[in-house]
This record gives structure tokens, sequence and C-alpha cells, in this order.
């Protein structure tokens, strides 16, 4: 999803944040103070698409590349009543251009990539923000009956996997 820079951090267990007692600070911004990346919708993620390849080609030098399977990728938008806008999610496909991009250097680099899911199929329900942020490829319309109605993004993706990004003018 996301990448952060890692720096030493003073914390201690009793403070009640499991990743403070982990004595690391996860930072989001260059040491100039400008963002790693654009922020999505969720405050932890940061779209960093030169991220992904960094932490794939690390895995197979640490780990005498193993086969990998990237099982969960995505982005997420802010919940909006206006399906029409909500349809038409430009920044995702972007995102998934950027980051398929980033996967494809890292397999040149030969780490052993044997598959990526997106995340995700549908607008879902997350565990900890509810139904406010919306990752789907397909917009799910809670309001009537759960209908269903594909993005510009799954549009994208169905033509990337067939080999023909782009050409049915759907972007």
């Amino acid at each position: 999803y996301t990448s952060r820079f890692i720096a030493h951090g003073e914390h201690t267990p009793e403070e009640g944040d499991v990743y403070k007692a982990q004595q690391m600070d996860r930072i989001v911004q260059w040491e100039g103070g400008e963002a790693i990346g654009k922020r999505a919708a969720s405050d932890w993620l940061y779209i960093v698409p030169w991220g992904i390849q960094k932490t794939l080609n690390y895995i197979a030098q640490t780990y005498n590349n193993p086969v990998i399977y990237i099982t969960e990728n995505g982005m997420d938008e802010e919940y909006n009543d206006t399906s029409p806008q909500m349809l038409d999610d430009k920044l995702r496909i972007a995102y998934f251009k950027e980051y398929l991009a980033f996967v494809a250097k890292a397999i040149n680099d030969g780490v052993d990539i044997r598959g990526y899911f997106a995340w995700s199929l549908l607008d879902n329900f997350e565990w900890a923000q509810g139904f406010t942020k919306r990752f789907g490829l397909i917009y799910v319309d809670y309001k009537n009956g759960l209908t269903r109605h594909p993005k510009s993004s799954a549009y994208w993706f169905l033509q990337f996997l067939k080999g023909d990004e782009g050409k049915n003018g759907k972007e």
C-alpha cells in the first residue's frame, strides 16, 4: 500500500500504542518536510510507488529470492455520495499504473513475483473505518440495495490484463 521511513524511537510499552512499543518512528516526510508521496483518503496511506520495488528487491536479496505473491495492494478514496464522481477514479488508475510499473522493474531486477492482486474488487467494510473509505474497483451503492457499478479503474484493469491498456478510452 504505502512506504515509510523508519527511525529509532524512544518509546515505552506503557504508552499503550503497539507501534510505539516497537521502538521505532514511522516517518512520512522527507527531511525538508515534504510528504513522501500524495496522501490517499486514509491518514496512513501515502502513494509511494518506488517503495514497492525497493521492498521487493530487499526481500529477494535478504531471503534468497523467494516466490512472491502480492496479495493486496491498492488505495482508498473518501466515501462520496455522488456516484458519477466516485466512478471516475483517475487517481486509482494512476496508482495502479505506477505501482505495477515498479513491480515490473522488480521483476526485471530478477525478483520472483508470480502474482499481483488489487485491493479490492468491491468497495468494502474496513475494520477500522467502516464504510467511510472506498478501496474497490467496483462502486457499491450502500443506499440502493448494494447495487454495483464498475469504476473507471475496473475498465482500465480489464484492459491492462488483456494487454490493451488505454485503448478503449475509458481512462
